[in-house]
């Protein structure tokens, strides 16, 4: 089986900086773990990195969330401690200046995974997205989400948005 870990924008300000929230730190430890054991299993492993510029404020993103976030070349940007100590050079990392990765799409539509799965920041926002990027790019790929491993500063979202990945044939596994 060719399988594949996705880790959305487990980054700094996501998790303690700008747009941080108290709920962001508690799933490390399986977002960790996860990583550990594809790692273990030879399995690809795909960073994605909400990447910005000073000029953020200015574009349609900006706009709608004026709030200055992951700068590249800031410590918000970088992906946290825990999680960049078990990133390998072999990882392919995409840099994305909205919520979801076209290039990740692209990437993956040239791939023969069997199951990919998503963990990480934020559930009702990149996750879902680079989630729906996932399906189009693989449609006949098992797709999963760990709602241990994902969540929201918005607890309603991230139960419609978890709701909404398993209406696209997404498996949301651990949900409460």
């Amino acid at each position: 089986m060719n399988k594949c870990l996705i880790v959305v924008d487990y980054q700094n300000d996501f998790i303690d900086g700008q747009l941080g929230f108290e709920e962001a730190i508690d799933i490390r430890d399986k977002i960790v773990e996860k990583i550990k054991d594809y790692r273990s299993n030879n399995y690809d492993i795909i960073f994605t990195m909400d990447t910005h510029e000073e000029k953020y404020l200015e574009t349609e993103e900006g706009k709608n969330l004026p709030v200055k976030h992951c700068i590249k070349g800031t410590e918000g940007h970088k992906l946290h401690k825990s999680v960049e100590a078990l990133k390998s050079p072999k990882d392919k990392v995409f840099e994305k200046q909205t919520f979801p990765s076209l290039e990740l799409g692209k990437y993956l539509e040239n791939k023969k995974y069997d199951v990919i799965e998503l963990c990480g920041l934020v559930s009702n926002i990149c996750v879902i997205s680079n989630a729906v990027i996932v399906k189009s790019a693989l449609p006949n790929a098992h797709v999963i989400v760990d709602a241990e491993a994902t969540d929201s500063f918005d607890k309603a979202l991230h139960t419609k948005s978890l709701d909404v990945m398993e209406g696209l044939q997404i498996e949301v596994v651990n949900k409460k």
